[in-house]
């Protein structure tokens, strides 16, 4: 099972990401552990200064702006990060 984090602070953006990595997994038929981590010092500790974040089995593979689909879909299916 994969486990996803996104980080920010609450901004439109990881509203938005949070609910593309959740539908794109149910799409796909894949389970995620999915959470949302909005504390400005867990975000800091990824290195992560563009929100949102995503965070995938402790890896930062996107930072800054909505991810695509397609980028979702490859992180769901076991392709290499974008």
């Amino acid at each position: 099972m994969k486990t996803f984090k996104v980080l920010g602070t609450g901004c439109a953006n990881c509203k938005i990401t949070l609910k593309l990595i959740e539908e794109e997994a149910r799409s796909e038929g894949v389970e995620i552990v999915l959470e949302k981590v909005e504390e400005l010092s867990e975000i800091m500790k990824y290195g992560v200064m563009s929100t949102p974040g995503v965070i995938l089995d402790d890896q930062v593979v996107h930072a800054g702006g909505i991810p695509s689909k397609a980028a979702i879909r490859g992180w769901l299916m076991g392709s290499p990060p974008h």
